[in-house]
């Protein structure tokens, strides 16, 4: 129960509901309980009026008797019918607070880890895959819904019926309460076997189902290269072998989950039979009466339930453990990127790096080996190299999506960290190298990181990008639905409305990773154009491995093996014929074939 201490919190927070439900609970029992009381003075009340019906044969008492017979029936009729609503009612509420409170809870923890996934860095992105973390929130949060809602309601039912029941039953006759509750244990034993053995079952289907639904997810996003080579019957083949595979699984918990009501009425039969026999030989003896043996039957029926959860209630609370474990080990996992001053105030854009150095810290990798560089506020700079130079780190320690192992990052003179993370990110403009859109209208992916957004601004950040006349031609405009991850558009038109995502909002510091490598050259041309304009009075800086890009920018650095190896402007790198000018002949040439 450690590991499902974590969530006394939230029981705490809803703790009237516990109470309440805890109150409902033992009622609805009470009212359970009295109509086997009154079962057994029916029963006697029949016997003894049976027996005075015939010693008063032929007398007028006789009549008498009958209709005091079938009035105080009809008493008892309706007495058992009201408790039975009331118990109805009670049980109700019972599920309305405890229930309830579940679901508060289950929403209030997938809140919470929800919340906390997105303050985690990029690393524990990249060390846990997404699937994973789509489990913990989901199956492993309501896998301890159902302890905090049904384990909990099924145990406390448990308790108030056994301590109400039992001590009842131990008043009226010792002997026959011990008959009675001697197969309800072994019920209990082994409900619990034969529900371990369907959770365990259970779980391997999940797996299945979640291998099949994996490989049909990755089949159909992959649908275009499947068709180009033509493997549709392979993959058609390892479909149906996924699919036998669970319902091979299906079937044998199908066979498991077969014995489980069996089970409980063949003990439930075993605890009647010794209640009749037991009980028929008191009531020879004199010691009980009839109506006794109808009550304890029904106390039979009643404890037979709560005894079966039992099993059912402990194997649930070992699965919420173990799944509230595994959610726990996320949430305590702390992120490194935490704001030292929590400055909030607007930046210029002046950046520095001073001898930073970065390594991954998930893969040891060198990224950035010592770089020093200054950009000043206003001023547009160009980092060029090849894959792995480090180009895209320093985008990434901007960003402060990881901090620098060593050194400084500076803007405006202020250490990167002091800066409230909020603050500093809604005043940058980034442009990753992986594009990534959601699955929504091109106007709510412009607009995804700004408030309050105008129709107009809209539109400028789509001419900024050069995609106006691409939206423009779509037949719902900037209402058109992109699919997942915007397949619905080309590889070019995606950047663009990532440039324009990153342009609507007016930042101080412009950052383009590599963002105009999916575009042709005409296309390059127009859109570098348009950002002549808007990187005016705006630091910017721009990565890329193409040439064409890099100079439009103040001044350019050549990074390689996570170093600065050259800098200068255009003219003057290519005078010094080193790296960049090797990288410009090549390209050009590129260019000319």
């Amino acid at each position: 129960m450690k590991h499902l201490a974590y969530l006394n919190k939230y029981l705490f927070k809803y703790k009237y509901h516990l109470i309440l439900g805890i109150l409902f609970t033992t009622i609805s029992n009470v009212f359970a309980i009295v109509p086997a009381q009154i079962v057994r003075y029916a029963f006697d009340l029949v016997k003894e009026t049976i027996d005075l019906y015939f010693l008063y044969e032929g007398f007028a008492a006789q009549e008498t008797i009958r209709e005091t017979f079938a009035r105080s029936i009809l008493v008892y009729g309706a007495v058992i019918l009201v408790m039975a609503l009331l118990k109805g009612i009670f049980l109700f509420m019972m599920r309305q607070t405890l229930i309830v409170m579940s679901r508060h809870v289950e929403y209030d923890l997938k809140n919470e880890i929800y919340q906390h996934y997105q303050s985690l860095p990029l690393s524990f992105y990249r060390r846990n895959n997404t699937g994973d973390l789509m489990a913990r929130i989901s199956e492993d949060v309501s896998r301890v819904r159902m302890y905090l809602g049904p384990a909990i309601m099924y145990g406390l039912n448990l308790v108030t019926l056994f301590v109400l029941v039992i001590s009842y039953m131990l008043s009226v006759n010792v002997t026959l309460t011990l008959f009675v509750l001697l197969p309800l244990p072994f019920l209990s034993l082994s409900i619990y076997f034969v529900n371990t053995i369907i959770n365990k079952r259970s779980e391997e289907i999940q797996r299945s189902l979640s291998g099949l639904s994996t490989y049909v997810q990755e089949a159909f996003s992959g649908i275009r290269v499947l068709k180009a080579f033509v493997r549709e019957k392979d993959s058609a083949t390892r479909f149906e072998a996924e699919s036998n595979q669970y319902r091979d699984k299906s079937l044998q918990l199908t066979k498991v989950d077969s014995l489980f009501f069996p089970l409980i009425m063949a003990l439930v039969g075993i605890s009647t039979i010794l209640t009749v026999y037991v009980g028929g030989r008191q009531v020879i003896a004199g010691s009980l009466s009839a109506g006794n043996i109808a009550e304890f039957i029904l106390y039979v029926y009643l404890l037979t339930w709560p005894v079966a959860s039992l099993g059912w209630t402990t194997s649930m609370v070992q699965r919420a453990a173990a799944s509230q474990e595994r959610i726990n080990e996320f949430l305590t996992t702390k992120t490194g990127i935490v704001s030292v001053k929590n400055l909030e105030k607007p930046i210029q854009g002046e950046v520095v790096f001073e001898n930073v150095r970065f390594v991954y810290p998930d893969s040891g990798i060198v990224a950035l080996d010592g770089i020093s560089f200054e950009v000043r506020a206003g001023q547009s700079v160009a980092l060029l190299g090849t894959t792995g130079s480090g180009k895209s780190t320093v985008a990434t320690l901007l960003c402060r999506m990881y901090d620098a192992t060593e050194g400084r990052i500076l803007i405006d003179g202020t250490d990167i960290r002091d800066y409230s993370l909020s603050s500093l990110r809604s005043q940058l403009g980034y442009v990753p190298q992986d594009v990534f859109l959601f699955s929504d209208t091109i106007r709510n992916n412009i607009a995804f990181g700004t408030r309050d957004t105008s129709e107009e601004q809209i539109i400028q950040a789509a001419r900024d990008a050069d995609l106006y006349e691409n939206i423009q031609s779509f037949p719902e405009g900037f209402n058109t639905r992109l699919g997942e991850r915007g397949i619905t558009l080309s590889g070019g038109q995606k950047q663009r409305v990532s440039i324009a995502r990153a342009v609507v909002r007016g930042p101080r510091i412009l950052i383009l990773d590599d963002a105009l490598s999916a575009v042709d050259t005409k296309t390059e041309n127009a859109i570098l154009n348009s950002l002549k304009r808007i990187m005016q009075d705006r630091t910017s800086i721009i990565i890329s491995h193409r040439v064409s890009s890099a100079k439009l920018a103040d001044r350019i650095l050549v990074m390689d093996n996570g170093r600065i190896v050259e800098q200068g402007t255009h003219e003057s790198l290519l005078e010094l014929n080193g790296v960049y000018r090797e990288l410009y002949e090549k390209q050009l040439q590129t260019e000319e074939v």
